[in-house]
């Protein structure tokens, strides 16, 4: 399969999915294409949580503020997934999960595990059709071409009809999601996103609340609970989300709204 992902809305991914389904029969199933707009950051945590729950796929992946300037197009092996997308960083937090070492324990380790695990190959275009709509022009004939030739035998193509070549690099942009930092029995941390909940989903990896019934959010005293029902509606409170780290959140109401908060903010949590 191939999946799509991008900040597009409606209706330009329809025709990225035109190009691909002009040069393969790929299925192609949709991530997400609600993305906040520009915002790289932001998709690369999304991307991170979500593409390890799919079987070995090829993931394309639009979020593009640089389109139309000289920033490469790549192509991302991770594991059983390859990534294709713009060289801004967006594919590498999920590319780095796909292919395990994100899991290790020890950071030397890791990081020579991610160089030997992760490798990106440059794919090479000129004059595109488009300056400002690569996701057609470029990165939808790309993922069709890196599909098919991964499929067959789990190897990048060393070249893309209609575009160009297609090289091993070791020159790309890397994007690493921030760490909180510890400040004796507090944690400083940033808000990472909000999803459309209104939950702001913090840095913070949910062990923290272990064994906590409060924790004080830039000072105000709010309970530390498993799930929303545990506390009243409209009250203000801190959990552990499905993607594993703390969350600020109201039992049906808006966490980002009651907080004050958006994605970037910092946020002192004191435990």
């Amino acid at each position: 399969m191939i999946t799509l992902s991008s900040d597009f809305g409606s209706p330009y991914p329809a025709a990225m999915k035109g190009v691909v389904l002009q040069r393969t029969d790929a299925r192609l199933v949709d991530v997400s294409h609600t993305f906040p707009r520009q915002d790289v950051r932001a998709a690369a945590f999304w991307l991170r949580e979500i593409l390890p729950y799919f079987p070995p796929a090829t993931h394309l992946v639009v979020v593009d503020p640089g389109v139309g300037t000289d920033r490469a197009a790549i192509a991302v092996e991770a594991g059983e997934h390859v990534l294709v997308g713009p060289d801004n960083g967006v594919l590498l937090p999920a590319a780095r999960e796909l292919a395990g070492a994100a899991d290790d324990a020890d950071a030397e380790a890791a990081t020579s595990a991610e160089a030997d695990a992760i490798r990106v190959h440059e794919i090479g275009y000129e004059d595109a059709a488009s300056s400002t709509f690569h996701g057609r022009d470029v990165f939808a004939p790309a993922a069709a071409a890196v599909h098919e030739s991964w499929a067959a035998d789990r190897t990048v193509p060393d070249a893309v009809d209609g575009l160009g070549a297609v090289t091993p690099t070791d020159e790309f942009v890397d994007l690493e999601l921030p760490e909180p930092a510890i400040e004796g029995d507090a944690v400083r941390c940033e808000v990472l996103v909000v999803d459309d909940f209104g939950n702001a989903i913090t840095n913070v990896p949910g062990y923290v609340l272990e064994s906590l019934d409060e924790v004080r959010v830039d000072g105000r005293a709010v309970p530390a609970v498993e799930t929303f029902a545990e506390v009243p509606e409209g009250q203000w409170l801190a959990t552990v989300g499905s993607h594993g780290n703390v969350e600020l959140d109201v039992n049906r109401g808006r966490g980002d709204e009651a907080f004050g908060v958006e994605a970037g903010d910092s946020v002192r949590l004191e435990l």
